[in-house]
């Protein structure tokens, strides 16, 4: 079962974390197939802090402040004797990890070719783990290699490893990748991803010497939402969240009314 719209659905973005989790083994699984016999894909991840939220919910704070509940509503903090005492804060962290796939050489000394980045939201949000992604992308971007990061989000602030107001007009598409060649450090791919049209596959450079290999997006979502079973659970009567824009509305409304969705 296919999701209603041609390329990126924008109702996944709700279950981001399954689906990045997805796109990221299938990609590595994609890219493996056609990867020259000494050079191997690697699934690594990075361990990030975000709070525990109870609502599935796309866009999570880097640090979310709970009041503690009074004592007559069942308080689960003791009450000491004696005199009043201040009532705490509870802070709750839940540590999470955000994988990406590393393109390695294999030999006596094994070599980093080529990062891909799906970005998640905590890349795209302000705080403590958007630090620490702009910090790992000013590192590769001052090495020999290759970056390619895939933005799928339409929630946070683009933070591709070219700045936003150096993208063409015509380039700035709902979603976007950017491909850096690590031989090539001045020069910025950007590949356009409407909303509107099927995700076509982008190029993955290897080494110099190497052929570009591909990787095909819209078999990774497509994949990631038939085995994620979205066709069942996903309520295409609702808006998505983050909202459409208005013209993203009126397209989204008649392609779901032709689909029977709406």
């Amino acid at each position: 079962m296919k999701s209603p719209f041609p390329g990126m659905d924008p109702y996944l973005e709700k279950h981001w974390r399954d689906i990045h989790a997805s796109l990221i083994i299938y990609a590595r699984d994609q890219i493996e197939e056609q990867l020259p016999s000494n050079l191997v894909a690697r699934v690594e991840e990075r361990l990030i802090v975000e709070p525990e939220d109870g609502e599935d919910r796309a866009i999570y704070p880097d640090v979310r402040v709970m009041e503690q509940r009074n004592r007559d509503q069942g308080s689960s903090i003791a009450v000491l004797a004696g005199p009043a005492t201040a009532e705490p804060i509870i802070v709750d962290y839940e540590k999470t990890t955000e994988t990406f796939v590393r393109i390695l050489e294999r030999g006596a000394r094994t070599r980093l070719i080529t990062v891909i980045e799906i970005l998640s939201f905590s890349n795209k949000q302000p705080g403590e783990s958007q630090d620490q992604y702009l910090q790992k992308q000013k590192e590769l971007l001052r090495s020999a290699v290759s970056l390619v990061e895939i933005d799928l989000l339409r929630a946070g602030k683009r933070v591709l490893a070219l700045p936003a107001t150096r993208i063409p007009l015509r380039a700035r598409t709902t979603y976007q990748a950017c491909v850096r060649r690590g031989w090539r450090p001045s020069r910025f791919e950007i590949y356009r991803l409407p909303l509107t049209a099927p995700l076509l596959p982008i190029p993955i450079p290897l080494r110099k010497k190497d052929a570009d290999i591909r990787l095909d997006l819209q078999t990774l979502v497509d994949q990631a939402y038939r085995k994620g079973r979205y066709f069942q659970t996903i309520d295409y009567s609702e808006p998505p969240d983050p909202p459409f824009k208005r013209a993203e509305a009126r397209w989204a409304d008649e392609l779901l009314g032709k689909t029977r969705k709406r």
